[in-house]
């Protein structure tokens, strides 16, 4: 068992013990038995918190539903009424086994209403705060956006790829400098940089190895000058067009901007496979496990940021391969930047890198691999890039 799991084992334990110990003395010397249980809620909900907030927690951003009283209230309060609720219904008896056995059953109950309504409660906190936009963090950069395209062996089409951006949304800037196009070739064995040079992208930057979707992506942000920054899949399963919309939610204020495939306004021109699907919303249920709000899809390969928050994000990230988005969503949420999630319009491609199955087991480690970042503070608490204005 790690350090972390002892110390959140030896709070649980020590709040437990106050809870049941408290309330069953105070039956047992005659005090009411919704008092008492108040008083022992009470005590271990004061105790459970400080504990968690300046041991467990200290570096993790799931002690924010423990920082904020109000969050925090509300599910202590939530889960104390279920436990006040089965002790009165079974009734505590004359006998202090009696008492415990009763009390023991309140606490299993009210833990899990505590996880349940955890969840629910700080999902909505999480969840209005990022939907306020934050326009301190943009800054107005020339060209107005840049576009990142990963690839890997799309000799046969990145030429198309380029072909399709340029017609469908180099097009609709007012200034053809408004935008530049970044291609990134992770490690590709074929000719794809070199034809991606002569199809026009602005700059073309290829890895010596096949490091994964997020290292490419990284290394385009790096280079990146724009006042957005967004990024798209070569085989165009989302039309270039749709950019614009996200860089317009960027410029209002919005520091993250992404697409969701499980949107209610989404349309699937082309289906994805039966299995890839399901395989989708399994990954999706198992970021619940490291992200605090609920998102639709984490895994969209359309996305937008502006420029600042995009170069603190990626060099932030440790995560190249497929999870790299997840750890974007959990650097969102500890630096509380603002984030909306929009409809998207996709075509899924018949030829695709993705393996449901490999990646969503990939996907598992790379979970727990965040997760142990986060709790040891390896991450940034803030956004650790600042980009001076520019009037180029």
């Amino acid at each position: 068992m790690n350090l972390w799991l002892r110390r959140f084992a030896f709070v649980g334990l020590a709040a437990t013990v106050i809870d049941i110990g408290s309330a069953v003395l105070l039956i047992q010397i005659g005090i009411p038995t919704v008092i008492s249980d108040l008083v022992a809620l009470t005590v271990a909900a004061v105790v459970a918190r400080i504990l968690h907030e300046k041991i467990t927690l200290i570096n993790d951003p799931h002690a924010r539903w423990i920082r904020n009283i109000k969050v925090f209230a509300a599910v202590v309060t939530i889960a104390g009424i279920t436990d006040l609720i089965i002790l009165t219904s079974l009734g505590p008896g004359d006998g202090v086994g009696e008492c415990f056995v009763a009390k023991l059953t309140a606490v299993l109950g009210a833990a899990v209403t505590r996880g349940i309504s955890y969840r629910f409660v700080l999902f909505r906190e999480v969840r209005k705060q990022q939907l306020q936009p934050n326009s301190e963090n943009f800054i107005a950069l020339k060209p107005r956006v840049t576009l990142i395209i990963p690839t890997y062996e799309e000799a046969d089409r990145i030429s198309t790829t380029l072909s399709v951006v340029d017609s469908q949304l180099r097009s609709a800037f007012s200034k053809s400098d408004d935008i530049e196009v970044i291609v990134v070739d992770d490690g590709s064995k074929d000719d794809t940089s070199e034809i991606a040079r002569k199809a026009g992208a602005d700059l073309v930057i290829r890895l010596e190895s096949n490091q994964g979707k997020g290292a490419a992506i990284r290394a385009g942000v790096r280079e990146a000058n724009g006042s957005v920054v967004a990024f798209t899949d070569a085989d165009l399963a989302y039309n270039p067009r749709q950019v614009l919309e996200l860089v317009e939610l960027v410029e209002k204020g919005y520091d993250m901007v992404v697409g969701s495939r499980q949107h209610v306004e989404t349309k699937n021109l082309v289906r994805a496979g039966r299995f890839r699907e399901i395989g989708g919303r399994i990954i999706n249920v198992a970021t619940f496990m490291l992200l605090l709000g609920q998102y639709r899809d984490t895994q969209c390969g359309l996305k937008a940021f502006n420029s600042k928050v995009a170069k603190s994000l990626f060099a932030a990230g440790t995560i190249d391969g497929f999870s790299f988005d997840v750890e974007l969503f959990h650097l969102a949420e500890r630096w509380n930047l603002s984030l909306i999630e929009v409809p998207v319009e996709v075509e899924n491609s018949t030829r695709s890198s993705v393996n449901a199955l490999r990646d969503g087991v990939l996907l598992l480690f790379d979970l727990v691999k965040i997760r142990q970042r986060a709790r040891s503070g390896k991450y940034p608490d803030h956004l650790a890039i600042q980009i001076p204005s520019s009037d180029q």
